[in-house]
């Protein structure tokens, strides 16, 4: 069980956070009467704050919810940020308590153990495997170019690519977790219980 003394700094910090982005939000509303005032400068501003508050935390709970199901999360994290810099798109579903075998198709056995540089080889452009799933259980591969239910919800009303419908798909129907990055913008987002989570690739707490 996670010591509960760096959650409640985590706690804090995001409670400091909230309070800081009320503060912004309160000086917008006492301004923007104002003709002068910037208002649109001002939205983008206070978004790019809420969004890093974000990213931070959902990076804290992606380590909570991935530890009790495999010891080998630093190495997920170097392999995301590298794939992540060089945007090269990336699937990989974390097997937790749910059987996973009749929802993921086709994929090829692998049965090796996790490490950054295999998961790198693996997704690397022009790869015959990089367009399918990599399905890890425990600090085991268990295989790759792995097909996935595709969701058919869209995520803040927004089009989603087909790494993302089905990480959304899988993670809608078992309690997998579903880590995604964007070929198109090297972003990475977690999926879980049927919702998209945005990550930081760097500085990860």
């Amino acid at each position: 069980m996670p010591s509960i003394e760096p959650h409640l700094s985590m706690i804090g910090r995001l409670k400091g956070s909230l309070i800081q982005l009320t503060e912004e939000i309160d000086q917008m509303i006492d301004t923007i009467d104002i003709e002068e005032s910037n208002v649109l400068n001002k939205f983008e501003q206070i978004h790019h704050s809420f969004h890093n508050v974000q990213t931070t935390t959902a990076s804290y709970y992606l380590k909570l919810y991935l530890s009790p199901f495999t010891a080998q999360y630093d190495v997920l994290s170097t392999a995301v940020q590298h794939l992540s810099e060089r945007r090269h798109g990336a699937l990989i579903v974390i097997q937790r308590k749910d059987e996973l075998d009749s929802l993921i198709h086709s994929g090829l056995p692998l049965n090796a153990d996790l490490s950054y540089s295999l998961m790198e080889s693996i997704f690397y452009t022009g790869s015959p495997l990089h367009d399918g799933a990599v399905l890890i259980c425990n600090d085991t591969i268990i295989s790759a170019a792995n097909v996935l239910p595709l969701s058919e919800h869209k995520a803040d009303g927004k089009k989603l690519g087909t790494r993302h419908r089905a990480a959304l798909g899988l993670s809608e129907q078992t309690d997998a977790l579903v880590l995604v990055v964007s070929e198109e913008t090297g972003r990475a987002t977690f999926a879980l219980d049927g919702k998209l989570y945005p990550i930081r690739t760097t500085g990860v707490v």
